[in-house]
């Protein structure tokens, strides 16, 4: 793969550590990572989104998790959680829908709360988690169907926190299902360049990662 091609991939990457554990220096190291390496974004925690806006001083946008992992908070707890994110600064907003109103055919819900915390967004990119391995095939094609119905500009596939990850079948899926305007996010267990590359080529717009920028330093230490 040659410079311009790693390049066409970093430029999409949405750098991320949402690790639990995550201290200021492991994301501060995130920063400076995501400014050499020219990604996407970063995306982090939600208690970390001032310190880093601030210190990226508008290098790299900051991107924040709102209802994160699960996605059964209250939707009035994720317009909060929302409009604090926006308060600290964050540039862009992946929220994980509530699942259990997917699996209970509350649609209706679905499309309210993505609808709220867009309008809480306050014109910042919205991106929509909506854990595609839990989700039977049916029940991706609606979420695709509701997500452009709101008028998120992103779905995307998952959290990296559950069973599985992303898929290149659901990003064909996607590619099939979304209208107009709606971008695709794939996240999870990308773990190779190749991967990456090929995620791209099925119509990912972005990438949800931390693999990519740590395999690049690898391959730098290596040339040392």
């Amino acid at each position: 793969m040659n410079q311009k091609e790693i390049k066409e991939i970093t430029r999409r990457v949405d750098h991320t550590l949402l690790a639990p554990t995550a201290t200021w220096e492991e994301i501060r190291e995130l920063c400076d990572d995501a400014v050499k390496f020219g990604t996407a974004s970063v995306c982090i925690p939600p208690s970390f989104v001032w310190r880093a806006k601030e210190y990226l001083g508008g290098r790299v946008p900051v991107c924040t998790v709102i209802g994160f992992p699960n996605g059964y908070h209250t939707t009035a707890a994720k317009v909060f959680e929302t409009g604090d994110a926006v308060a600290n600064g964050a540039d862009e907003i992946d929220m994980v829908i509530n699942l259990g109103f997917v699996k209970e055919g509350r649609f209706d819900l679905v499309l309210e709360e993505i609808r709220r915390v867009k309008e809480a967004a306050q014109g910042r990119v919205l991106k929509v988690i909506i854990e595609t391995c839990l989700l039977t095939r049916e029940e991706k094609i609606r979420m695709c169907e509701l997500v452009t119905e709101a008028g998120a500009d992103f779905i995307k596939t998952s959290t990296g926190f559950a069973a599985a990850g992303a898929t290149f079948e659901d990003i064909r899926l996607f590619r099939e299902h979304v209208g107009k305007g709606v971008r695709i996010k794939a996240a999870g267990g990308i773990a190779s360049l190749e991967d990456a590359e090929r995620f791209v080529e099925l119509g990912a717009d972005r990438l949800g990662t931390s693999r990519v920028v740590k395999l690049l330093k690898k391959m730098e230490r290596s040339c040392v």
